[in-house]
């Protein structure tokens, strides 16, 4: 199979051919406008908390498994995993495998327990056992944290994705398309809220989906409908043969880099059940068995979608070739788009320019659904947390209380936009898993005493959140993802003393350990059996939670 040459692959080339440049831009922002449609209907439906933080706990179980989806398979997924396996074949496998295995902890351990426990966050369920404010507070700290870093990953894929498909380079240029994405990322929370961005996951869900299909039955016709002249093809293109096919291309060659596996693993696994933006679509259900059935069709769905991004991957590497995909984006973020334009008849051709327009719409609609999400999560936390219960001490109005969201959406929004700017050569997939390794390491192990140890206080709460968040932060700061390598952060820098990218292994262990020394070192509360009694009740039933 005939690799493509560098200036045959070049997307600026492509996407600069004047007559298809117009059908590209208009493809493009008529996804944005059906989006922004969407937004703009389900806001003039939206009156009260309950509409903007929960969706009015009206969506069926269906149709919240698709927005799980929508909200789960994000430019991480589809641009950074698919990306990966271009550039490193069998490990970069490993991520589709991590990110679907958590759902299964998800469902079997939190999914339920929590619809039934909470009203609109996370910290209703930690906090109904323990004194509210601290509590409060440090579940909205984390929960702030985790959306930002999950956010830097979308903002990320976002610029290189649209920097390509507009043909423009530079930094600036991808700095004002982060700034374009962060304003509407504002717009569709403070409009639309939670019943807004839900319908907008489910429609980003179905387009994904279908486009994801698309490419894949295109790239088994171009093999025959042979998956392993398709691995072969792969491996010849990669350059690296039969051990393209193996593991160890980025995992397995030190021992550093196999406790990087394993690190990256155990977070991917544990993580999915302490992200704040998938824990709050368990409030959008009526019951709990819709929210059982929501997790499963999320698996579903999002089983088929992983499936699908090993034949895009490989793809990818044998119709496009790795040097070519490093050459558009070190990362592999654009390998996505590229194989879109190369099924299409490649650049310059109306059918490529069709293809990657179509593709990269999709892409960019998951991108925003995802970043709405994440920017809903954390801003609702800030405005039912922190601002009604902490700062205001229960006494907020409902319409405070979403003024304050929405304002909240616009500063971390801010934050992330800013941050942003200056993360475009990490890859989305290694930044949306350090999010899963600081959720796993504050969020999970304080959700897990909350709802199934007795004597949990409020002591091994907040040293629980408190010291997995500060752990994996403080670990992330002083590794190879902010300094000492080329692809770091800040690459002229060398500050790392710790070898991993990923802190789970260490992190993760730490959070669940200072939970437990926490509450063991501490004396018990007054009414603790009490309200114990009461949230298994809750958690099993769903009386008096809503």
């Amino acid at each position: 199979m005939r690799t493509v040459t560098l200036d045959q692959m070049s997307l600026a080339a492509g996407a600069g051919a004047g007559a298809h440049r117009s059908l590209i831009i208009g493809i493009f922002l008529a996804f944005v406008l059906v989006t922004l449609g969407i937004t703009l209907w389900a806001g003039r439906r939206t009156s009260g908390t309950a509409d903007f933080f929960a969706g009015g706990r009206s969506f069926t179980g269906f149709q919240n498994g698709l927005a799980i989806s929508g909200d789960y398979m994000s430019a991480a997924s589809f641009l950074g995993v698919t990306g990966t396996i271009a550039l490193f074949g069998y490990d970069g496998f490993l991520y589709s495998i991590g990110f679907l295995v958590a759902w299964l902890v998800a469902l079997l351990l939190v999914a339920e327990p929590l619809r039934n426990s909470g009203r609109f966050t996370m910290a209703d369920v930690l906090a109904f056992r323990m004194r509210r404010r601290p509590v409060r507070t440090a579940a909205g700290i984390s929960t702030i944290v985790v959306s930002i870093v999950y956010l830097l990953a979308q903002m990320v894929g976002a610029g290189s994705l649209v920097a390509l498909l507009l043909g423009v380079s530079g930094g600036t240029a991808k700095q004002v398309i982060i700034l374009g994405v962060g304003a509407l990322m504002i717009l569709y929370v403070t409009v639309g809220g939670m019943k807004g961005t839900t319908w907008v996951q489910i429609v980003k869900a179905a387009l994904l989906m279908a486009g994801t299909a698309l490419l894949t039955v295109l790239v088994l016709h171009r093999f025959g409908w042979n998956i392993s002249t398709l691995l072969g093809a792969a491996g010849h293109a990669g350059g690296k043969g039969s051990a393209f096919l193996e593991p160890g291309l980025k995992y397995g060659a030190t021992s550093v880099s196999k406790l990087d596996f394993l690190s990256l693993g155990v977070a991917l696994v544990l993580g999915t059940a302490g992200l704040p933006h998938i824990l709050v679509r368990f409030y959008t259900v009526p019951t709990a068995k819709a929210a059982r059935h929501s997790v499963n069709w999320a698996i579903v769905i999002i089983g088929a979608f992983y499936l699908m991004t090993v034949v895009l991957g490989f793809g990818a590497t044998a119709l496009v070739g790795p040097k070519a995909i490093k050459a558009s984006n070190p990362a592999g973020t654009t390998a996505v788009p590229m194989l879109a334009e190369r099924l299409g008849g490649g650049a310059g051709s109306t059918g490529g320019a069709v293809l990657l327009s179509v593709i990269s719409a999709v892409a960019f609609a998951t991108i925003l659904a995802v970043v709405a999400g994440l920017t809903l999560a954390s801003s609702s936390s800030f405005a039912h947390d922190l601002y009604a219960q902490v700062i205001r001490k229960g006494r907020a109005t409902e319409k405070q209380e979403l003024r304050a969201a929405r304002l909240a959406a616009f500063g971390i929004g801010a934050v992330s936009v800013v941050l942003s700017m200056f993360a475009d050569k990490l890859n989305t997939a290694a930044l949306v898993a350090l999010a899963f390794a600081i959720a796993a390491s504050a969020n999970l192990p304080t959700i897990l005493y909350s709802l199934f140890w007795k004597r949990f206080n409020t002591r091994g709460a907040l040293c629980s959140i408190y010291g997995g968040l500060l752990t994996s932060v403080v670990l992330v700061v002083f590794s190879p993802v902010l300094s000492g390598k080329p692809t770091s952060l800040l690459p002229h820098a060398d500050f790392a003393w710790f070898p991993l990218e990923n802190p789970g292994l260490v992190s993760i262990p730490v959070g669940f350990l200072l939970g437990w020394a926490g509450t063991l070192l501490s004396r018990g509360e007054a009414d603790q059996a009490a309200k114990y009694a009461e949230l298994e009740v809750r958690s099993l039933t769903g009386a008096g939670a809503h």
